[in-house]
């Protein structure tokens, strides 16, 4: 059999974890793209930067300071354990946050790119029509971004899927709970199982290619449709 049943858990893991990262993202970064895209508020610069952070820093130094903020000491930690929840780290909720954080700018930017394509024109005729900000953007904006939205879709669900430094800080490689694919693979090789890694660093390798293909056939129908 390729997969055995803690490879199976870990993909059925993957999944869930790339799922749930990319849908808390679709519905933060739509707005926050909007906002980043018609503010013009001098906290846009450091908002940019904060939003775009994970893309230069190393994910281990990135999965540490968030180790030890869901920790029993930093802040998030003290506060979910005054609210009777415990602490985050090692937990699947806490690589969920981290996956969001971690995931952020592949979400935000192609949304923010397709809302400057759009211009403002759009919305000022919508605005001349009668439509209300918030009714135009619901009818306007988003429609005329559902590229950017479907690219951010995609590379959320991939990046996450392909995560490996932020997930062993915040999660560590507890069977069943925080696992995934990227950890699984690591456990093998460490373990000198190179069949069993090589069975799932292989469908990492298509899995990859395929979101690559995606991306390109999304690009090459949006140039086809625009003016």
């Amino acid at each position: 059999m390729m997969f055995d049943e803690a490879a199976r858990q870990a993909i059925w893991l993957t999944i869930e974890l790339s799922a749930l990262t990319t849908l808390v993202l679709l519905i933060v970064a739509t707005p926050l793209a909007w906002w980043l895209t018609r503010t013009s508020s001098g906290l846009r610069a450091p908002i940019h930067a904060l939003v775009t952070l994970p893309l230069v820093l190393p994910p281990s130094v990135l999965g540490f300071y968030l180790l030890v903020a869901m920790g029993p000491n930093g802040p998030l930690g003290q506060f979910t354990q005054a609210m009777g929840w415990g602490v985050l780290s090692f937990t699947f909720t806490g690589l969920l946050i981290g996956s969001i954080i971690f995931s952020l700018p592949f979400a935000v930017q192609p949304i923010q790119n397709a809302f400057e394509a759009m211009g403002r024109r759009p919305m000022e005729v919508a605005a001349t029509l009668g439509a209300s900000p918030l009714n135009a953007f619901f009818t306007v904006a988003l429609p005329q971004a559902r590229s950017g939205l479907l690219t951010a879709a995609i590379l959320s669900f991939a990046h996450t899927v392909g995560e490996f430094g932020v997930v062993l800080m915040i999660g560590g490689n507890i069977p069943g709970q925080t696992r995934v694919v990227s950890t699984q693979i690591y456990g093998h090789v460490e373990a000198m199982e190179y069949t069993q890694a090589h069975w799932l660093a292989g469908g990492m390798l298509v899995f990859s290619f395929i979101v690559l293909l995606a991306l390109a056939a999304l690009r090459k129908n949006n140039a086809r449709v625009l003016p």
